[in-house]
């Protein structure tokens, strides 16, 4: 029998501790939303949620579609420089004429609360970070807990994306207690993909596609970390075929794996970010 790696027990202890730093401090946390998308909007309601159980205050600010880059790059600019936020996030995908890489460069790196920023991004390069994007680190914090520490092993992502492969390659190849693993970072356009997942003790699967890693990319006995979320037919599904999970020492679920680490880390991270702002004053 595989072990299933349920990601609410690990979620559960993170926000408590970030509810009794919130007991303490007052924390705010603002979510830029542009558009309707469904799924974003899912998202942005549980942050908001989890948020305001664990005492932080939460603010969205929702936009219309036509909403341009410059008047995104607006309100973020007047967040940083409002001083009762702590952090804030921009909520991915935009809207297609928006420039991402414009609206992430212009929040300021002590109140990016997804660690996006190109100077935080770069001091996760180097293992200097002081908090890192929410979902790969919580894969981090899952491995830890279910005592799967990835030093030593071969781990092999498929997705480059900024927001979970490349920052999650980065934290486990860094010389720390959380890393000192071999990582092989995998795309869709990777030639002989299976080749290399199948050699992975670890396997990442991120690629937003829909039951679309096949079993036969799975060495026996993995350990298997399926990141993708999709709403298809009423019913919550992840990027890997079910069939290929049986084989797996061990695996996440979709739902109940890495979803609730992502916000419970998301959380911490504001914590993170007001000790490092208190430490600056």
């Amino acid at each position: 029998m595989s072990i299933l790696l349920r990601g609410a027990p690990v979620a559960q202890k993170i926000l408590s501790e970030v509810a009794s730093y919130a007991r303490q401090h007052v924390l705010r946390l603002d979510i830029i939303l542009v558009g309707r998308h469904e799924a974003s909007e899912i998202y942005v309601a549980h942050k908001l949620r989890q948020a305001e159980k664990v005492g932080i205050r939460a603010v969205l600010h929702h936009l219309p579609e036509r909403t341009t880059t410059h008047e995104v790059v607006d309100l973020i600019h007047h967040l940083n420089q409002t001083p009762e936020v702590t952090g804030m996030i921009v909520q991915l995908p935009l809207p297609g004429h928006i420039s991402e890489e414009r609206v992430l460069d212009a929040i300021l790196p002590e109140k990016d609360a997804d660690a996006l920023h190109p100077q935080n991004l770069g001091l996760l390069a180097q293992g200097r970070a002081r908090w890192a994007p929410a979902t790969p680190w919580g894969i981090i914090e899952l491995l830890l807990h279910y005592e799967l520490p990835p030093e030593g092993k071969h781990v092999v992502i498929v997705g480059r994306g900024r927001l979970v492969g490349t920052p999650l390659a980065l934290l486990l190849s860094r010389p720390l207690p959380y890393g000192n693993a071999t990582v092989t970072l995998c795309h869709t356009r990777t030639h002989g993909l299976l080749n290399y997942t199948r050699q992975a003790d670890i396997l990442v699967v991120a690629v937003g596609r829909p039951h679309w890693f096949p079993a036969e990319g799975i060495k026996p006995g993995a350990i298997v970390i399926d990141v993708g979320i999709h709403r298809e037919e009423g019913r919550l599904i992840g990027d890997i075929k079910p069939e290929a999970l049986t084989q797996a020492y061990a695996y996440t679920p979709v739902p109940g794996g890495v979803g609730p680490l992502t916000v419970a880390c998301l959380l911490d991270n504001l914590c993170r970010l007001h000790r490092a702002q208190s430490e600056n004053q």
